[in-house]
């Protein structure tokens, strides 16, 4: 788990490389982001996150994990993140929780169903 979220915080985020997101959803993931529809399957998770990153700015995103827990052929992680932007206006950051469900594909652990929201810092 911790290297599949340091793959998504250090590669995806900080180094832009979207591509890598085959390595952190599975195929059939889906994504629940805040005031947002549900995001189904992986190309459109990869959008989701290339807007968010290119447009929307997103640099840092460093994830820790709070709980986690195997359930058979699956896991839950329950964890939290600073996300941190930088616009025209300047830095901004963002305090978030998250519960990340894990499935097994191919042999690895990747996240399956990821939503997540603001919380106070």
């Amino acid at each position: 788990m911790q290297a599949t979220n340091r793959l998504f915080s250090e590669e995806v985020v900080k180094e832009k490389q979207i591509a890598k997101l085959d390595s952190v959803y599975t195929e059939d993931a889906a994504i629940l982001p805040p005031d947002a529809p549900i995001i189904w399957g992986r190309e459109n998770i990869k959008q989701f996150w290339a807007s968010v990153i290119q447009e929307g700015g997103l640099t840092h995103a460093p994830l820790t994990t709070v709980e986690a827990e195997v359930l058979g052929d699956a896991a839950c992680e329950v964890g939290t993140a600073e996300l941190r932007f930088q616009g025209p206006g300047g830095t901004s950051q963002i305090a978030v929780k998250y519960v990340v469900v894990w499935k097994q594909e191919a042999g690895s652990w990747k996240w399956h169903r990821d939503i997540w929201n603001s919380m106070p810092r």
